[in-house]
């Protein structure tokens, strides 16, 4: 009798692994008692119940499995609640053990290893830094010391629009510039920017698509679109054509299965072309490169900040890049300040406070002008408490 080959044992071996991990991976399951919800496809989960509308196709799917349920967004198991009650369990009851994200690659590459507030689990480290914005960075005293910042911004905003009075203008790029520079300079001290093509600084636009880009509001670089646009079409179009020549065809990697998904007629959402790119292409290598812009923008602020500290025996730290450079100095703090730590507490109040604010006024913007009624009594107002021969103050609102 022939002994079996080392590649045969290697074989069995392997083969008996995998159905003790899957007896083991099913013996977890039905001890977990999950929520109850679709069945997920391979590759994408649910993906495909999900349409434009989230919030209307979770509300479709609660009809049918409940106001609590699990889908699979491709890999990841996510529970949603449907309705107050339930919700109430998952932000109030038991609000400390839902209160981290999950760690996906987003935190770790655009947030220096989960090191800002927005991506840093629930722990002694959040709840330091959340009281270092609340006591240090944003107090209201600390606010008021940045008054001049805003009233100097918003007089240049007012300007840049009466000088283009009566010609059409975009106001969204009008409004996402002066949050830059309004936040840029009370949290870094200066624009760090400029608008000349001839100076060796940061550009305008770069420094709001880094930091934008954090919160995926700017579109795909163009140039790296048409790249990978262009690899897509071929990949698809080289499966198309090996699916097309055989009449038996069996899908055997993700662009197939995907494929093979696109054709089925009973998906309640369309895949069309691009959410199959979007499928089979992989962000991480994107995240890297913003990553590494993000940490040599840093690298030169905070290295200025330094310098300056350095030459100044009475130094007096006057933005939140002073503050966080000074905290991280402390040996009291419960948690030390590396330097990533450093660098994620200072990009936090740019990234979100930029876009968000300047989509908010934008959307006030267009209700008024939607509305003129209410913009005609706003201005009536303004007129009777302000008058005509002042600027509105903050000290004005009440």
């Amino acid at each position: 009798m022939v002994a079996p080959s080392w590649a045969v044992l290697a074989l069995a071996w392997l083969a008996t692994l995998t159905l003790l991990s899957k007896l083991i991976n099913l013996c977890h399951r039905r001890q977990k008692k999950l929520p109850p919800g679709p069945k997920p496809w391979p590759i994408i989960g649910n993906l495909n119940l999900v349409g434009s509308s989230p919030h209307q196709s979770f509300h479709m799917l609660s009809k049918k499995y409940g106001e609590i349920m699990q889908l699979k967004f491709v890999s990841f198991p996510v529970v949603v609640a449907s309705s107050p009650e339930m919700a109430k369990q998952f932000l109030k009851t038991h609000g400390k053990t839902f209160a981290s994200r999950p760690a996906t690659a987003v935190g770790k590459y655009t947030s220096y290893n989960f090191c800002d507030m927005t991506w840093a689990p629930y722990g002694p480290y959040w709840r330091q830094a959340r009281k270092i914005y609340l006591n240090e960075l944003f107090s209201p005293k600390q606010l008021d010391t940045y008054d001049y910042i805003r009233v100097e911004e918003l007089r240049a905003l007012i300007s840049r629009l009466y000088a283009l009075s009566g010609k059409e203008v975009a106001i969204r790029e009008h409004l996402a510039r002066f949050m830059l520079t309004n936040v840029s300079r009370m949290a870094l001290g200066d624009k760090y920017f400029s608008e000349s093509k001839s100076d060796s600084s940061v550009k305008l636009d770069e420094l709001r698509e880094i930091f934008l880009d954090l919160q995926g509001y700017v579109k795909r670089m163009k140039d790296l679109y048409r790249k990978l646009d262009k690899f897509h079409n071929y990949v698809i179009d080289d499966h198309k054509a090996r699916r097309a020549g055989d009449k038996d065809f069996v899908a055997k990697d993700v662009v197939d299965v995907v494929l093979k998904l696109a054709d089925d007629p009973n998906l309640e959402v369309k895949l069309t072309s691009d959410c199959v790119k979007g499928l089979i292409q992989g962000y991480v290598k994107r995240m890297k490169a913003l990553y590494r812009k993000l940490d040599k923008f840093h690298n030169y602020v905070i290295d200025d900040h330094k310098a300056r500290r350095a030459g100044d025996k009475d130094f007096v730290a006057k933005d939140v890049v002073d503050v966080v450079l000074k905290l991280a100095d402390d040996p009291n703090l419960e948690v030390k300040l590396t330097s990533d730590c450093v660098k994620g507490l200072i990009q936090d109040p740019i990234a979100g406070g930029t876009d968000t604010s300047s989509v908010t006024v934008e959307w006030a913007i267009f209700e008024l002008v939607k509305q003129p009624q209410f913009l005609r009594k706003a201005t009536e107002e303004l007129d009777r408490v302000i008058g005509r021969d002042r600027w509105v103050e903050e000290k004005d609102i009440p």
